[in-house]
Order: structure tokens, then C-alpha cells, then sequence
């Protein structure tokens, strides 16, 4: 996921078991096709090449059994291991935080919610009758990836959409082009993890 076109949009799939979702650039291009296989004790995630899974470009593995403070590693299609994203502690529980580890281990970019108060308000209108089904179009998170210098790189914001389907990465710092793929593959882990907590 070298050269990306911003901006990136994820789209997922809601006809499935496994939690899956597209990856495409701005162009329309597919970057990536990412599966996340549903009731795994050990989270392993893969990106593909495209829908058609011929082709593992990446896995992302969980460190331990499931865990709240699990960190996932980024493996490439030769199983070497360059990075990966951990859960800041409890901290993360109000306010989503997260690291984006590089290959000596050391911490490279920080992910962090927003606004925290939108998923509060998404769990509990989510729960009125009727009025539940349209907070996919009215609470949007947002989470921004940071340098250690705490200047922005990229943001992924929820788009309005009825199942809270829609994503979209966009740039609004520089990076080096040998960091796309760490930051691209946290964000992907990140996303899945979030949608399950709501």
C-alpha cells in the first residue's frame, strides 16, 4: 500500500459472518480487501490484494488470547514482522487511544479519538426504539493519527451511512511513503476493533 491516493475509503461488507471490508483509493481503486474471521480466540487479520482473495499482501496477528490491552503486529506476504498498534490502557476505554509501533519496537504515531462524547451519545440513542436505527447518520467519530511531535498526519472519519459502513482516510500532514503501510494496517485493525465496541 506504497504511493496511496488519498482519500481512502472503507466500505463494509454487510451481507457476511466475517467482518470484512474494502479498502479503495481515490481513484476507485481497490488497495486492499481486509477479513476478519468472526469467533477467533486469537485475532488474526488478513489484507488481500483485492475481493478476490487470490493474493495475502499482509497479516495482522494478536499477541495474546482476547484481551483488552492485546497489541497486534503487522506481518508482510514473507511473515517478517514491521510494526504494530496497541491499546493505550484503560485511558482508551472513555477516549479511544492507540500506538502505532515501528520495527525497533519504538512508538512512532499515536491514534486518538476526537471527541469521546460522540460514542457516548451513539450508545445511548442507539438504544431509543425507532429513533436507534438513525444514529449511523447523526454520531460521527473521528480519529486522528499524530506524529511524536503531536503534528497531524491523517484522519479517518466515519461517514453518515445507515449501518455505519462508511469510512474515509484522509491525509493532512506528510509522512515518509515506507510509513503508508504501518499507518494504513493500524487504522484497519483500529477500525475493526471500535465498531465492535460500538
Amino acid at each position: 500500500m506504497q504511493n496511496l491516493q488519498f482519500p481512502i475509503n472503507f466500505v463494509f461488507k454487510i451481507s457476511t459472518l466475517a467482518n470484512d471490508f474494502t479498502a479503495t483509493d481515490a481513484s476507485g481503486k481497490v488497495v486492499a480487501y481486509v477479513r476478519q474471521k468472526m469467533f477467533k480466540l486469537k485475532e488474526e487479520v488478513k489484507i488481500y490484494a483485492d475481493a478476490t482473495k487470490s493474493k495475502i499482501n499482509y497479516t495482522i496477528k494478536a499477541d495474546r488470547w482476547l484481551d483488552f490491552s492485546a497489541a497486534y503486529s503487522f506481518f508482510d506476504e514473507d511473515g517478517k514482522e514491521f510494526g504494530k498498534i496497541a491499546r493505550k490502557g484503560w485511558k482508551s476505554l472513555w477516549k479511544a487511544e492507540y500506538h502505532l509501533i515501528d520495527e525497533n519496537a519504538e512508538i512512532q504515531y499515536m491514534v486518538r479519538e476526537e471527541n469521546g462524547w460522540v460514542k457516548v451519545f451513539d450508545a445511548l440513542f442507539s438504544e431509543i426504539p425507532i429513533l436507534g436505527i438513525f444514529t449511523g447518520y447523526v454520531f460521527n467519530p473521528s480519529y486522528l493519527v499524530t506524529d511524536t511531535d503531536n503534528q497531524p498526519i491523517v484522519r479517518l472519519k466515519k461517514k453518515a451511512s445507515f449501518f455505519g459502513r462508511n469510512f474515509e482516510v484522509d491525509k493532512i500532514g506528510s509522512m515518509d511513503n515506507d510509513d503508508d503501510d504501518r499507518i494504513m494496517l493500524g487504522l484497519m485493525m483500529m477500525i475493526l476493533l471500535e465498531r465492535r465496541r460500538g
